[in-house]
């Protein structure tokens, strides 16, 4: 009798999560380079660009029902300018097996500025050239053939990260990072790679120039790169021009190994 009874709450459950299934979908016009924010207290982000002259989004939920008492989805558009806002509460009840996500997806045009958001979720960007903001509370950040300047930071995740850039941000608590780097990139002021407990593997053009400064607090630092060294030499630490140096590179990582490599 238990088991069937167990049995019986699964389906109940599962036949209640595909009940809950909700979708909602629009399309925003734009002219010129759109700036797009995303905030989302829980949930995935995926973003890909085509050509288009529009930002078509859409928000899908499973477990859930899009409504203004459960997840609520917000947006405003002024001009090139988009926001979304998707909040869900954060006690909901449910019997049995929970099968609850949301999942917001953009299709977005090659150039455009974008500023991601996620209490508890993933973010994954492909292919966009702009000004690129990603945070995530608790999850992984990928962004893939991006150009521009890109800010990620992830409390509890791993970055993978690549692209040419001129500018670059890389922070996560908890996590490594991977991060290749393509050509023509150049830097047009210092980047920044740390993260808390993790490795960092970066990997540079031939001809990268800049000023390295990589520290970790317990493990080891290598570099297939000819460096200039300044200072002392250590396992835990190298600090050297590469390529004649250039803006200031920092590298940390508070628990792990750094590897700089050669593309």
């Amino acid at each position: 009798m238990l088991h069937r009874t167990s049995l019986l709450l699964v389906v109940v459950s599962v036949l209640t999560s595909l009940a809950l299934a909700d979708e909602w979908k629009k399309d925003f016009t734009v002219s010129a380079k759109p700036a797009i924010r995303v905030d989302v207290n829980d949930g995935d982000i995926d973003v890909q660009s085509a050509d288009v002259n529009k930002v078509e989004a859409r928000v899908v939920t499973s477990g859930r029902k899009i409504s203004a008492s459960d997840v609520r989805v917000d947006d405003r558009q002024t001009g090139d300018r988009i926001d979304l806002e998707i909040h869900q509460p954060s006690h909901h009840f449910c019997i049995g097996i929970c099968n609850e996500s949301v999942r917001i997806t953009l299709v977005v045009p090659r150039s455009a500025d974008l500023d991601l958001h996620t209490g508890d979720g993933h973010i994954i960007v492909d292919d966009v050239k702009g000004d690129l903001r990603l945070n995530s509370g608790d999850g992984e950040l990928v962004a893939r053939s991006v150009e521009g300047s890109l800010h990620a930071d992830s409390r509890d995740g791993t970055l993978r990260i690549e692209g040419h850039f001129d500018r670059l941000d890389l922070h996560t608590s908890d996590g490594d990072i991977h991060a290749e780097i393509d050509a023509p990139s150049k830097m047009s002021s210092s980047w920044a790679l740390h993260t808390g407990d993790g490795t960092i593997t970066l990997r540079l053009p031939a001809d990268f120039s800049a000023d390295l400064d990589a520290h970790t607090g317990d493990g080891h630092v290598s570099s297939e790169f000819p460096i200039t060294v300044s200072g002392a030499l250590k396992e835990t630490s190298l600090r050297g021009r590469i390529n004649g140096g250039g803006p200031l590179l920092e590298v940390r990582t508070g628990d792990g190994n750094i590897r700089v490599e050669k593309r």
